[in-house]
């Protein structure tokens, strides 16, 4: 019984070249492309010519070639809280909750890559903000950070921050102090005085009320002196005894039962006798 050998598939070269290209194509086909996410903008990075400093790429599908790498930045308002642990002018220890808001410029994205790169907050906002948290903190009194001048004391950090970033690539919406902690002790005697002032607060009031209220009489007293002394003035004989006359004639006309008497009183007025 002959022997059959098996038949091996006759390949040219040209046939093998373009399985070999087709296999390359489909093996880089997924990393010809990047898909840059909403709110998000990139930059393009040549293993060759380095950053891309022309450029900025929108949301959406975008093609790169294997030895080019896309770097997508967040463009939307981004928020950042800062633990600090700050000094006040008396020395005491404060411990601060800041919570930064700031944003990259999108049309400068490859000038922000290439000078501080995705780490831009870590190496350039971070720094200047506990920098200045620190300098600024320095000229209050603790009681003033606990009560009356904690705006004051977050526009002087936001001004601050803003100016010593400048024109780097970066927008600064403000910064905000979340929160001011005071050690216990320090505290405790910030609140025992505000209650203390509190308490002569009141007592003033008390004084000013009782004071307006004894001026108050004062006034009425003399007004009503005033009166009488007026009155007592203004009534001469002649004014009485109009008065009497005008009385007697009204209770002359009057249904009650009554005897007068005309000329019976030292005044010459009328005597009126009578029961109703």
């Amino acid at each position: 019984m002959a022997t059959q050998t098996a038949r091996r598939p006759n390949l040219s070269l040209p046939t093998i070249l373009i399985g070999v290209g087709l296999f390359f194509l489909l093996s880089l086909a997924g990393c010809m492309t990047s898909v840059i996410d909403a709110g998000q903008r990139g930059v393009l990075f040549s293993t060759f010519s380095g950053t891309k400093m022309d450029a900025v790429y929108n949301e959406g599908l975008q093609i790169v070639w294997p030895w080019q790498q896309m770097i997508e930045y967040e463009v939307r308002v981004q928020n950042s809280n800062e633990q600090l642990s700050v000094l006040s002018s008396n020395g005491a220890t404060i411990a601060m909750d800041v919570s930064v808001r700031y944003s990259p410029d999108p049309q400068r994205l490859p000038l922000l890559h290439a000078t501080y790169g995705q780490g831009y907050y870590e190496r350039l906002v971070q720094p200047v903000v506990r920098s200045v948290a620190r300098e600024v903190v320095g000229q209050f009194e603790p009681e003033e950070l606990y009560s009356t001048r904690r705006e004051e004391l977050q526009d002087q950090i936001e001004e601050r921050v803003s100016r010593q970033i400048g024109d780097q690539y970066i927008t600064l919406s403000d910064i905000l102090i979340r929160d001011v902690e005071l050690p216990a002790q320090v505290r405790q005697a910030i609140e025992s005085k505000l209650q203390e002032e509190q308490r002569a607060q009141q007592v003033q009031f008390s004084i000013e009320r009782e004071q307006l209220e004894a001026e108050r009489k004062r006034i009425e007293a003399e007004g009503q002196a005033t009166f009488q002394r007026l009155i007592t003035e203004s009534l001469s004989d002649r004014y009485l005894e109009f008065e009497g006359i005008q009385a007697t004639r009204e209770l002359a006309e009057s249904d009650n039962a009554k005897v007068v008497i005309v000329g019976g009183g030292d005044s010459g007025l009328p005597i009126i006798l009578g029961d109703q």
